[in-house]
């Protein structure tokens, strides 16, 4: 069974990353998405809007249709799809080698998780990244 990294695995993930993918991205203020893509760039990492529904730059930034699209090195994949629409996402991310996945709060695939993790992928399951950050690195 599943179980997610230690406290200090994923601090040393969150400390190290750079560049965030974040799947699923809203340009919607008020969406879950774009408050954590925005959360996650003010603590200085630099988020890469994944979703083939924007057109328009979110928070500055450029969105991408697909992973495979963005051509800078990616740490971690963070997921805002429905648990039963995660592993197509996996599939893809598998391609362009992030360090980590990293499922949303309430989102739970087992079989994307394994997936990844056969291709050496960190994987964290059902944790809100910007929560876990807080707590961490302290708001660092």
């Amino acid at each position: 069974m599943f179980q997610n990294p230690s406290d200090q695995e994923r601090k040393e993930l969150l400390a190290t990353a750079k560049n965030i993918a974040v799947v699923g991205c809203s340009n919607n203020p008020e969406r879950t998405s774009y408050l954590i893509a925005e959360a996650l760039q003010k603590a200085g990492y630099r988020i890469f809007p994944v979703n083939p529904n924007l057109t328009e730059p979110v928070l500055g930034e450029r969105p991408y249709a697909s992973l495979d699209e963005i051509a800078e090195p990616i740490d971690i994949v963070d997921v805002f799809r429905r648990s039963e629409a995660v592993l197509p996402v996996v599939e893809e991310a598998v391609k362009v080698k992030p360090r980590a996945i990293w499922m949303q709060s309430g989102v739970v695939n087992e079989e994307a998780a394994r997936l990844a993790q056969e291709h050496g992928i960190m994987v964290v399951m059902d944790r809100c990244i910007k929560v876990d950050h807080a707590i961490l690195l302290g708001g660092k």
